[in-house]
């Protein structure tokens, strides 16, 4: 993959991969534990302070993106509170998994602990009561706050689940006050158009069965909510009403990737419009679509829609061989449309097969692989159900029914 900074959303993915890689003997126990105690022991002990330079981030937010030479901040990259949450999921699902009477296990518990208490989430309220998306040293917070349905739900779950910092109730009714419910292609449910913004909160919680006030009203639980969305986009793909080629049940899935280039190409007697980075998706609120597909959107749904995702996996790996699929498992992103050779940003064009990203990302491969787990064994799900700041979360958030009702959310 190109060399470039360090993901700390992909580092809580990473976190959460350790463990899996146990249960399923790809690592050892011990090997994991200490993979985890060194990761978690860097972050807590990275200078931590308001200069714009040396550290990794500020009231136990870290940065966006690091440098992966010294492990501060990326140029000038804006302390992301979504990105922190992210990083402390990984980091409790280790507290909870990594629950033997040792000295390394314990301090994994321990430093995981102390990363997730030392976090200020009301600092980040700079407009209550609704949490800021993020911070810079010299421009202060940045103009916007979390509101409406996306990947966020974790954030907010962290923030009312803290022993110290904790944001009261109301933030949790002003983030789902600008909830947007509508039908998509046949189905009725909670609008976001990239995948990820229905998959990254589930990783980590099991929302199957229980419910908030908003989900109560709507009689369904947010785990239903993901499937509708997963079966609207591919059901969006077999209409394929741009005419994308490849698109169909074995080709679909749009989310947030790269892509090959910015420019509008003639293909075929049409003008095109292709984009580098973008955050892809098809839904009621809007469509964002360039013909460019990526794996991680499907497979992200695995534990929603089994019966349709495997085969769509298995399909991709098959049509595109080894340009789709290599050493690290899906590459980002492709897009079978653009066939035409020409200067692209990211990847190659194969003008048999179409556009192939040539880069693997930690927040493509983190989803991938926990969604497979979940769907297999439930271990991310049944680890974190008794996870006490999940749970204080959720309560805190008003969920009620399922396991939330009998769980023991001690400390």
């Amino acid at each position: 993959p190109t060399r470039s900074f360090s993901s700390v959303a992909a580092v809580g993915f990473g976190l959460t991969a350790y463990p899996i890689g146990a249960e399923r003997g790809w690592v050892g126990r011990a090997a994991a534990a200490e993979r985890t105690l060194a990761t978690l022991r860097f972050l807590w002990s990275a200078p931590q302070d308001t200069a714009a330079r040396g550290t990794i981030g500020y009231r136990g937010f870290f940065y966006h993106f690091l440098d992966p030479a010294t492990g501060h901040r990326f140029e000038n990259v804006e302390l992301s509170t979504i990105d922190t949450a992210l990083l402390l999921a990984g980091a409790l699902f280790c507290q909870s998994y990594f629950d033997r009477s040792v000295a390394v296990e314990d301090s994994i518990r321990a430093l995981a602990e102390s990363l997730y208490v030392r976090v200020d989430w009301r600092w980040a309220q700079v407009r209550p009561p609704t949490l800021s998306l993020g911070w810079r040293p010299r421009e202060g917070h940045l103009p916007y706050d979390w509101r409406g349905y996306n990947e966020a739900m974790i954030l907010h779950i962290l923030a009312l689940g803290s022993p110290t910092h904790a944001v009261g109730p109301e933030t949790w009714a002003a983030w789902t006050s600008r909830y947007r419910w509508d039908t998509f292609h046949g189905q009725e449910h909670l609008g976001f158009a990239p995948l990820f913004g229905h998959q990254y909160s589930h990783v980590w919680i099991d929302f199957r069965g229980i419910r908030d006030e908003v989900m109560r009203g709507k009689g369904i639980d947010y785990f239903e909510n993901s499937r509708r969305a997963t079966l609207a986009q591919r059901a969006y793909a077999i209409a394929n009403p741009q005419g994308f080629a490849g698109y169909g049940e074995r080709l679909w899935g749009l989310s947030a990737c790269d892509g090959p280039v910015d420019a509008s190409l003639t293909l075929g007697g049409r003008t095109r419009t292709f984009r580098t980075y973008a955050a892809r998706g098809a839904s009621f609120t809007e469509v964002v679509d360039d013909g460019t597909i990526a794996p991680t959107a499907a497979a992200g749904s695995i534990a929603f829609a089994p019966e349709l995702v495997v085969p769509t996996l298995i399909a991709m790996r098959d049509a595109y061989g080894e340009r789709v699929f290599g050493r690290y498992g899906f590459i980002d992103a492709l897009n079978p449309t653009l066939r035409v050779a020409t200067r692209v940003q990211h990847g190659v064009v194969d003008t048999t097969l179409g556009w192939f990203d040539t880069d693997y990302l930690g927040i493509d491969q983190g989803p991938i692989l926990a969604m497979i787990e979940n769907h297999r064994s439930g271990l991310v799900w049944r680890t974190m159900r008794r996870n006490p700041h999940i749970i204080r979360g959720l309560r805190r958030a008003g969920f009620t029914g399922g396991w939330i009702d009998t769980a023991r959310a001690g400390r």
